[in-house]
This record gives C-alpha cells, structure tokens and sequence, in this order.
C-alpha cells in the first residue's frame, strides 16, 4: 500500500495498492524529485473515467512499468476533479502539445513543476518505451528540455495576460455565435458537429434566448431536437434516470456510460428552462427521473451530492466491463417482466430497440478487437413520436429497474465537490419551484446545510472537496468556480424559499470571491485565491467545458443577485469580467457560449419581482401564495424574485403588503393587487393554461405498476 491510502479521493485511492510508489500531489513530491535530481511523472484522472482505468490496469498495475517509473522518476497521482487548478495548467501544455487532451493525462515536469512533455492514454508497450526515451531526454538533452519547457510554459501563461475589451460582447457577436451555431446543427440528430456529441447546454440555452426574442422557428427546431436526440438516444438511462457523460457516435445511441453529476445539474436546467418556454410535455419525465436518481443514488444521507458513478461494473461473470450495468439482452427483459402480457413484453423490447443482435460493441482493450456483446443500450430513437411513455412501457421501466437493482452498480466517486453541488442546488431549486414540489426543495435546503456546516472553515473560507472518511473530510482550498457556482446556487434558492437567509449567504460568497480572486489591473477572475497556493502559474478559467468557466458564472450570478440586492459592486465587476471575455468570445464560437448568455442578461437588463404578504397598516392579512406560484412558474433568463422574508435592498424599501411589483433595472411599473394584475405586468398579457403541456407537479402515478395477467 502507497501513501495514496490516506488520501481523501476515491480515485487516488484506487491506487493506493498499485506497486507504483505514488505521491500525492504537494511539496513532498517536488522535493524528493529535486533531491533525486529526477523529472516527476504527473498521472491526471478521474474515477469515473473508463480508459483510465484501462491504462491503470495496463501499467499502474504492472510491476515492470511500475519499476521502471519508480527508478526514473517521482510519481505523482492527481484527481482532477478535486484539483481543476492543476489538471487546467498541465493540460494547456498537453493541448499546446500535440494538439488534443483528455484522461488519462500524463505529464512529465521538471523539479520545479515546469512541464516539457505529454500525452494522454498509452498501452503498455509504449508506455515503457516513452518512460526510456524521457530519461535519456532529461538526461543527455537539457537543451531541448528548457525549449519545450518554454513553449508549453507560453501555452499556460496565455489567460493570465489576456487583456479586456472596451466594451462588453456586443448584440452583434451574440447573433454571429447564435448563427454559426445553427450551422453547426445536426437538423436529423440534434446537436452540434458529429462524434463525438457532448450535452452542449450553454448553446443550447443560447437558442433558447434566440427563440424568446425572435419567435423563430429554426431556433426552436434546434433546441427541440437537440433535447429530443438526447433522452431519446442511449446518453439517457431510460431505466434509471440521470444522463451519461457523452455519446460517442452522432445520434446519441452509444455512451461513455460514466454518469457525473454536473451533467444531471445542467442537463436539468436545461430541460426545465425548454419546457416552460416550448410546453414539450416529454421532456418532463426527463427533468423527474434525472433528479430522482441525484437523490435516490447520489446523495449523502446528510445531504451531500455524490461525484459520479463509474462506466465499468462486473458483468455477471465478475469481469469489469463497460456498460455491464445498463445493457440488456431480450430475454433479461422478459425475466424482469415475468408475468406480463406477452405483447407488453414485445412492446416493450422495441420501443426501446432491445434485439438479439444487439447494439452495444464493447471497446477494444489490451490490444485487442472491439467485443460485439449481444447485449443492447436501450434508447427509442425510432420512436423519438412517442417520447412520452406510454403506460406498459412505464410498467415495464420499474420492473426492469428492480431488476437492474441486483446487479452490481458501477463504482461510486462518493467525493463531494462544492462546485457540481452547487451547480445541482441551483437546478434543484428551480425545478423545485416550477413543479411547486416540496420534497425538491427540502433536499436543496438540506443539501445548503451540508455545504454550510461541513465545507466552509472556521474562517468564512469554503473548501472544495468533502469525503466522509478523509482526516479531515474536507480538503483543497475552494476556487473561482466553486465560488461562483454557489453565489448562483445560494441566490436560486433564496427565490425557491423566500428564506432571507439564502441571499445573505450568497452575497458573503460574493464578497469573498471579490475580494480574493479578482484581477484589479485585467479584469476577470484568477482560479486560485490570492492567498492560496503558488502554481507554475496564476490562470484564468475563461472558456466553457463540460461545466461553465468560473468568468461566466460569476458573470451570470453576480447580475442576478446585484438585482436582488442592489449592490453596484456586484454590477461592476460582472461587467468588468465581460469586457475581458469581449475579445475571446469570437474565436472558438460554443466555448463562450455561458458568456454570451450573461452578455444577454446585461444588455436585456433584469426584470425585477417582489412580491409583498404579510400584515398591512390596516391588520389584513396577505397570503400571497398564488402570486409567488405564478412568478416562479414563468421561467424568464432576466428575472429574479423577492418575496417572502424582506431583507437588506432597495427592492424592499417602502412596499406595501398584499401588492406585487414588477420592476425593470430597479423602475417599477404600478404594483398589482391581483393575479390577473400581476400576470399582465410580468408578461404583457394573460397567462395561457395548456392541460397537455402546464408543467406540474411530478408524476407519482408510475409508483403504482398496474396488475400484469397472468
């Protein structure tokens, strides 16, 4: 056992039995290479990460490759979700590089920690011959060393030295990215480009900004089918809920199966902002049975969000295989169905297109052929007219999840992470308040309470890693991005709620983010604090990936609570974080995407509601529910709500109980005494009820599995 055991991440402690004499990341490490006189060798994964675990198999675990990396160099293992700080810097190097990155990354620095070469997977064989050919480099080169040290150290440096524009993003750079990305869209699948597909919701919400200002029909046909394709096709776990990390083909049938939580928190809000604008009644399955799975599978009983679940589990001869857990072969779905009416059991096998053929091929591993399995990934692309379950097909999904239940379950990352909890709490609270579903917003309070008690120091500073048996559990000081996801997420809730309580926790958050990651001279945010630790060097996390850069968020949710509380600071410097993204947001259109929807709510202004109970001058009192049910199930990108507990604002100052007030860019419109008042003010006219499409509270009929015959 390595000194990975006492480490508090899942992934490094999948490693501690490796015979590689892995460090963690940290100054022992840096010393001992620097005391050796050796290069170290950075290994940058996460536990969810299925060719990580390949090459783990393939040489962590071998002892031959280990005794070769122990004799030339210093190992040092890193989670990259629990350091992003450190996987951001390496992994502009590795791009610089050769052109591409992913994980597993590998890395080889210098002593100091300066990188002078990368890569990402290699099998055995080339994994032992790059280790030889590194030493001898290190060894008898050093010129060439320093040279390519110097380049990648350009590629690192680049953030930190962007200057700002004049100006925010103009109207004209959002309609230019809106329209690049309407070509770039895949009009049979959804999506944008072809294989691999990625969720893509930043451009997706886009659209949908284009579609509420213009009505257009090419926008809604992206969106729709963008959300369509996706819980149409094998991304979604039509069984169990929740979404993969990414499809590896253009239809979204075949997934890399690891399931992370910051997809189900933007996927989520994504569906849920869709349904309320389009009324597409299929997708609200979708939004219940992703935030079902986060609460059933990925959370802590004392409210904590899990990290992932992994893309290989034990098939049932107890080898671990990817996407042993959600494939199907027809006849284990018609022992899971048992006594069903065989045309239940038919129906069901081609809706979600289970076949004997199968349509999952397992991928090649140690050098070996791709593996057709007979097994199938169920999806309903042919049926993407029927996204709305049919009842026998409801049926038949919780009899196939019972018996998916005694299977093994893919690894559990059971690591909490303050950034992706926030960015679910946020999803959470507004589902929450859309489908007006109380147990949703008991779990986002819990789930605040959490954050509260066992990640944010003694000091008023947050951490950003949380692992029940760690010593301490709570570990890695937090960055930009954790900082800014629960500005948004605290303010979120504050509106779910009406908790006052809610707000001044997210303008502390706000303070603290100001005060000790933002860049005075440039503009924008730095990822590390000013007093956190010295990398190689101080980044900016301008660009949108999987989760929204640290810059955009906090350019969205420091708008949006500078509304509710009018702080110009706030104002200030989320514009001063856009003029720095100005001159970026043209070059690699869909990568500022999250930008341009915070440039949105900056040149649209926000629309600010406050709704007022409580007893007036006269000892009436106002129970304002109905209008609070109506504020928040009109979703609208540039509003924000006040209601319920008045806190420190102008936007409380002088109102009147019983009376509703729309503002806009703090200029109110006569307040409304009734709904009919208030719905006129908020939208312009009457609010349409659609039976079909009225999104509601979730659905518990499927919790009752009509009678089979038998």
């Amino acid at each position: 056992m390595n000194r990975l055991a006492d480490e508090t991440s899942p992934y490094l402690r999948q490693h501690r039995d490796n015979p590689v004499d892995w460090y963690a990341w940290g100054p022992d490490a840096f010393a001992a290479a620097t005391e050796r006189n050796v290069p170290i060798l950075l290994s940058i994964g996460y536990s969810a990460c299925h060719w990580c675990h390949v090459m783990a198999h393939e040489c962590f675990e071998d002892v031959d490759v280990a005794t070769e990396m122990n004799a030339k160099f210093v190992n040092i293992k890193v989670d990259r979700e629990e350091r992003p700080d450190v996987d951001s810097l390496y992994m502009d190097a590795v791009q610089a590089m050769t052109g591409r990155g992913g994980w597993p990354m590998t890395v080889f620095l210098s002593p100091d920690g300066t990188p002078f070469y990368g890569g990402t997977y290699f099998p055995k064989e080339n994994f032992l011959q790059l280790l030889t050919a590194i030493d001898e480099v290190y060894r008898t080169k050093p010129d060439d060393v320093a040279k390519n040290a110097k380049q990648m150290m350009t590629a690192i440096d680049a953030t930190a030295e962007l200057k700002p524009g004049k100006d925010i993003p103009t109207v004209e750079q959002l309609n230019n990215a809106v329209q690049t990305l309407g070509r770039a869209f895949d009009r049979e699948h959804g999506g944008f480009g072809t294989a691999p597909k990625f969720p893509s919701t930043f451009n997706v919400e886009l659209m949908l900004r284009a579609y509420m200002t213009s009505g257009s029909d090419a926008a809604r046909e992206v969106i729709a089918t963008t959300l369509d394709g996706m819980c149409a096709g094998g991304m979604y776990d039509h069984v169990g809920g929740g979404f993969a990390r990414y499809s590896t083909d253009q239809q979204w049938l075949v997934p890399h199966f690891e399931k992370m939580l910051y997809d189900q928190a933007l996927l989520t809000q994504t569906y849920l902002h869709a349904i309320v604008v389009l009324r597409e009644p299929q997708w609200r399955a979708v939004i219940q049975d992703t935030i079902e799975y986060v609460l059933t599978t990925l959370t802590h009983p004392e409210g904590g969000f899990y990290s992932a679940e992994d893309a290989d589990s034990l098939d049932a001869d107890g080898n671990s295989v990817e996407g042993a857990f959600y494939t199907w072969t027809p006849d284990e779905v018609r022992a899971a169905l048992g006594n069903a009416k065989p045309e239940i059991i038919e129906q069901t096998l081609d809706y979600w297109n289970i076949t004997d053929d199968g349509n999952w091929t397992e991928p090649a591993r140690d050098g070996g052929e791709p593996t057709v399995t007979g097994r199938s990934i169920p999806n309903c692309i042919a049926h993407r007219d029927q996204l709305v379950r049919p009842d026998p097909i409801s049926f038949a999904r919780l009899r196939m999840l019972e018996a998916r239940a005694s299977r093994p379950r893919p690894g559990l990352d059971d690591k909490v992470l303050l950034e992706w909890n926030a960015l679910f709490l946020s999803a959470l609270s507004q589902a929450a308040s859309v489908f007006n579903h109380q147990p949703w917003l008991d779990a986002a309070e819990k789930n605040a309470e959490f954050l509260i008690d066992n990640m944010r120091g003694g000091n008023g500073r947050w951490y950003r890693s949380w692992q029940a048996e760690g010593n301490p559990p709570a570990r890695h000081d937090a960055l930009a991005a954790d900082h800014a996801a629960l500005i948004d997420a605290f303010t979120r809730l504050g509106e779910a709620t009406g908790r006052a309580r809610w707000i001044e926790e997210a303008r502390a958050t706000a303070d603290t983010l100001l005060d000790w990651f933002f860049d005075p001279g440039l503009g924008g945010l730095y990822t590390t604090a000013e007093d956190g630790e010295h990398l190689i060097s101080r980044q900016k996390d301008i660009a949108d990936n999987a989760t929204p850069s640290a810059n955009s968020m906090a350019a969205v949710a420091l708008q949006r609570l500078a509304a509710l509380t009018g702080e110009p600071r706030y104002t200030n410097h989320a514009e001063r974080i856009l003029q720095l993204l100005e001159p970026q947001v043209d070059d690699k259109v869909g990568m500022f995407s999250n930008a341009l929807l915070a440039t949105d709510l900056k040149r649209r202004g926000t629309t600010e509601v406050v709704i007022v109970g409580g007893t007036d001058d006269d000892g009436v009192e106002h129970d304002m529910a109905d209008f609070v049910r109506v504020a928040q199930s009109i979703w609208r990108p540039d509003a924000v709500l006040a209601w319920g507990e008045p806190y420190d604002s102008p936007l409380w100052d002088d109102r009147t109980p019983g009376h509703a007030y729309v503002c806009k860019d703090q200029v109110c419109k006569a307040p409304a005494t009734t709904t009919d008042e208030f719905v006129q003010a908020l939208t312009g006219g009457a609010l349409k009820h659609d039976a079909n499409k009225q999104p509601s509270e979730p659905d518990a009929s499927e919790s009752a599995e009509p009678e089979p015959d038998t």
